[in-house]
C-alpha cells in the first residue's frame, strides 16, 4: 500500500530532542504523495529550547507539508465530525501525552485531535519518546497498547546506562507502521 492521497494528521508534542529526527519522516510521507496536516501541542508550538526555536521549527514543518497546521483545541475539534484524517500519528509522543491520552484528558490541540480522530475508528499511531517509559509511564503505555485502533512505532531503550527508564521509537519505522496500521496490523517486533 502506498500513501499517495492519504490524509495524515502528524501531531508533534514536546520531546524537543527528537524534532530533528521527525522532520525527515514528515518529508518521506509528503514525498510519497500524502497530505500531511501538522498538529502542534501547545509546548511544541510555543517553547523555545536548546534544540530549536519554536517559530523556526513550526515554519520548517509548514514548509515541508505546505499546510498551516492545527495549533488550538478549536481547530482540532472538527477532525472527528468531518472525518478529516485517514490516520493520525503522534510523533514524538511524550509520557505526559500518553498519560493524558489513556485517561481521556483533552487539554490541548494534540489530545483533542486524537480524541476527535479516534471516534472514527481509524488508526492512531504512537511514536513514544519518554524518559519514564519503564517507570511511572509503563502502565500507561501498556494500557494504550491494548486499546482498539492504537498502534505503536517500534521502540526501545535509548540509553540504558544513563537513563534506564527511557525509551524512544525508531522514527525510521513511522511510514511502515502507518501502512500496517491501516491494514489493522501492529508492526512487529514492537519492542526493539
Amino acid at each position: 500500500m502506498k500513501l499517495s492521497g492519504c490524509n495524515i494528521g502528524f501531531a508533534i508534542t514536546g520531546s524537543f530532542c527528537t524534532f530533528d529526527k521527525i522532520l525527515p519522516q514528515i518529508k518521506v510521507l509528503v514525498d510519497e504523495g500524502a497530505r500531511v496536516i501538522p498538529i502542534f501541542s501547545n509546548n511544541a508550538y510555543t517553547f523555545d529550547t536548546r534544540f530549536a526555536k519554536a517559530e523556526e521549527f513550526v515554519e520548517k514543518v509548514r514548509d515541508i507539508t505546505g499546510e498551516k497546521g492545527i495549533s488550538s483545541i478549536q481547530q482540532a475539534e472538527p477532525i472527528g465530525p468531518s472525518g478529516m484524517l485517514d490516520v493520525m500519528v503522534i510523533a514524538p509522543c511524550t509520557g505526559n501525552t500518553a498519560a493524558k491520552l489513556v485517561n481521556g484528558i483533552t487539554d490541548g490541540p494534540v489530545l483533542m485531535a486524537a480524541k476527535a480522530h479516534m471516534r472514527n475508528n481509524r488508526p492512531l499511531i504512537i511514536s513514544i519518546s519518554t524518559n519514564d517509559a519503564l517507570g511511572i509511564n509503563f502502565q500507561n503505555i501498556g494500557r494504550l497498547m491494548v486499546m482498539k485502533n492504537i498502534y505503536f512505532v517500534p521502540f526501545g531503550q535509548d540509553n540504558y546506562k544513563s537513563k534506564p527508564n527511557s525509551m524512544v521509537a525508531d522514527v525510521d519505522k513511522i511510514r511502515e507502521t502507518i501502512i500496517m496500521a491501516m491494514e489493522g496490523i501492529q508492526i512487529q517486533p514492537v519492542i526493539v
